[in-house]
């Protein structure tokens, strides 16, 4: 018996990968994917391309997105699947959370100098090669410069979530996230439950929306995989699973398939949006 799966969970150069959508298109196919979905950060710029490239091949392309929200000092991801291209309030706010990028990326440059590291915002936006602006961006620059030996360290020294050059989105809560997905027609998931501390607020997250949860993700363990499944059962969510792939240039997530869901997967979710 052939299982067919899916990567829902891929970051392409419309964000802060390295890979255009039709390079990704070109590995899934290669790789026998069923289906994938592009999860870039605060933007859908990627899917219409990548759909035409994976117009004459059997992969389906779902449109996705990640939004980044903060909740009680963890930095929480919000998966959005199936969403209307065309909704306004959905594409005005994403809009908006791209201008707040540019600014929270100005500040976390600023307070790098601060700390004695020097580099250039300009150059962090070339880095970004006109997609939406973010940390990898930044820890590219550090990296080019010399200032640290990986993006991981970059992340883990200055980066990252309560590190001293961090700036949190503090206007964007969870909740919030979910219901703006929804108003656009789309799925909510949370993005890799096993690196944050959320299972208690599950009920709550529920209640405003959220309709799934990553189960298969490259950062989790056996442990959390079967954790999760079983809280999806439990609590009558959707299961899915993705790679976070952001492309080879990438210290972490930078494979392709690395992790996957059951074509089920995509059917639910489209049973969910009503587009079955």
């Amino acid at each position: 018996m052939i299982i067919l799966c899916v990567d829902l969970h891929i970051h392409t150069t419309a964000s802060d990968g390295s890979d255009t959508p039709g390079e990704v298109v070109e590995k899934a196919v290669r790789l026998g994917l069923r289906a994938i979905a592009l999860a870039d950060h605060d933007s859908l710029a990627g899917v219409r391309a990548a759909q035409q490239a994976a117009a004459d091949f059997n992969l389906e392309v779902l449109s996705g997105v990640e939004v980044n929200t903060y909740f009680e000092g963890q930095e929480i991801h919000v998966l959005g699947y199936l969403i209307d291209p065309q909704n306004d309030e959905f594409i005005s706010k994403l809009a908006e959370f791209r201008g707040e990028r540019l600014t929270r990326a100005r500040k976390m440059v600023k307070k790098l100098k601060q700390l004695g590291i020097n580099i250039d915002f300009d150059r962090v936006k070339e880095l970004s090669e006109g997609g939406s602006v973010g940390r990898p961006h930044i820890a590219r620059a550090m990296l080019e410069k010399g200032y640290v030996a990986s993006l991981q360290e970059a992340f883990n020294n200055y980066l990252g979530a309560g590190k001293p050059a961090f700036i949190p989105r503090e206007k964007l809560s969870p909740a919030e996230a979910i219901q703006l997905i929804i108003r656009a027609g789309g799925v909510p998931v949370l993005a890799h439950p096993g690196l944050v501390k959320l299972d208690p607020y599950l009920p709550d997250l529920m209640e405003a929306g959220l309709k799934g949860l990553e189960v298969w993700h490259c950062k989790h363990n056996p442990l959390m995989v079967e954790h999760y499944y079983r809280l999806t059962q439990k609590l009558g969510l959707i299961a899915t699973g993705g790679s976070d792939y952001h492309g080879a240039v990438h210290d972490t997530c930078n494979v392709l398939g690395a992790a996957v869901a059951p074509y089920r997967t995509v059917q639910l979710l489209k049973a969910a949006a009503g587009k079955n």
